[in-house]
């Protein structure tokens, strides 16, 4: 990569990213079937810790970890709980009601969700082209939650589909409530993380089994915990810093999607609904269109 200037860097380590986003899905299907969504949170979250904690010594940033304040470290503990302990303990059950090909794209319109919760949070208001954007996206939600008619008769997958919207929610607060942390993000993540997994293994004293049990459990969890937590954010966070312009980079994000639909057809034979594909690119296209309005000032 020593031939490449700084922007094609940018999109190697951004597209690297993606492809990492991309497979966990059916990562997440796969590990579900070997352990449930607490097993495989507790396990992913503690590879995290290690992986990320390993970053911080790599990248020479203790001095960072051993300079934090006792409040901004209760402020990390806090988002502890939320993420990734909540928000991947109630991931994981929506992944386990519903095809990975309808939860991936639910999860992440989070984006959406976040324009309406600054309406009352942060005060904002929104311009016309955000409400035809979150129209757009909505009607993209609904056609996702149709499942090509499964949404109609299974119970299960309406409590899915409410679980993988829930998840968005809670992003979008993660989001709001880390928008002014000035940390460094690696370190912030691994003391975030840190905390989650001390959470995790205390309630897990009240559980059996509390971790993942057996090779095919502990492989799917540890692939989680390495590329959805740990270096796909790493390498997400270094094409930011080298691309011109966070637009260009960002957008690439939303071929995760598609490049899903790919990996669940080949290695979950999962049939996609065609309901599926048109519900994606609506979100897709809500989204876009409310990136190009009037920005919310968050």
């Amino acid at each position: 990569m020593r031939n490449l200037n700084n922007q094609n860097k940018a999109y190697v380590f951004a597209l690297l990213a993606v492809l990492f986003w991309s497979t966990v899905p059916t990562a997440f299907k796969l590990g579900l079937k070997y352990q449930d969504n607490y097993q495989m949170v507790t396990g992913a979250t503690l590879v995290s810790v290690v992986v990320l904690g390993l970053t911080v010594l790599f990248q020479q940033k203790t001095g960072v970890v051993r300079k934090l304040r006792f409040k901004k470290i209760m402020f990390f503990a806090a988002l502890g709980l939320l993420n990734p302990a909540a928000y991947y303990f109630i991931l994981f059950k929506a992944y386990d009601l519903l095809p990975a090909q309808v939860a991936q794209p639910l999860n992440m319109t989070w984006p959406i969700v976040l324009v309406l919760i600054s309406i009352p949070m942060l005060r904002q208001s929104i311009s016309p082209k955000h409400f035809v954007a979150l129209f757009i996206s909505f009607a993209g939600v609904a056609a996702l939650s149709f499942q090509d008619g499964n949404l109609l008769s299974e119970g299960s997958s309406i409590k899915g589909v409410l679980l993988a919207l829930f998840t968005a929610v809670l992003w979008a607060f993660y989001w709001i409530f880390n928008m002014k942390n000035k940390t460094d993000e690696v370190v912030s993540l691994f003391i975030i993380f840190l905390f989650s997994g001390l959470y995790l293994l205390i309630i897990g004293l009240f559980r059996d089994p509390s971790f993942p049990v057996g090779k095919e459990a502990w492989l799917a969890a540890a692939y989680i915990g390495m590329f959805e937590m740990g270096f796909a954010f790493i390498l997400w966070l270094k094409a930011l810093q080298l691309s011109s312009t966070t637009a260009t980079i960002s957008n690439l994000v939303y071929i995760a999607p598609f490049l899903n639909l790919a990996f669940v057809n080949i290695f979950l034979d999962e049939r996609i609904f065609i309901s599926t594909i048109f519900g994606i690119i609506l979100v897709i296209i809500g989204i876009l269109i409310q990136n190009t309005a009037k920005k919310v000032e968050v």
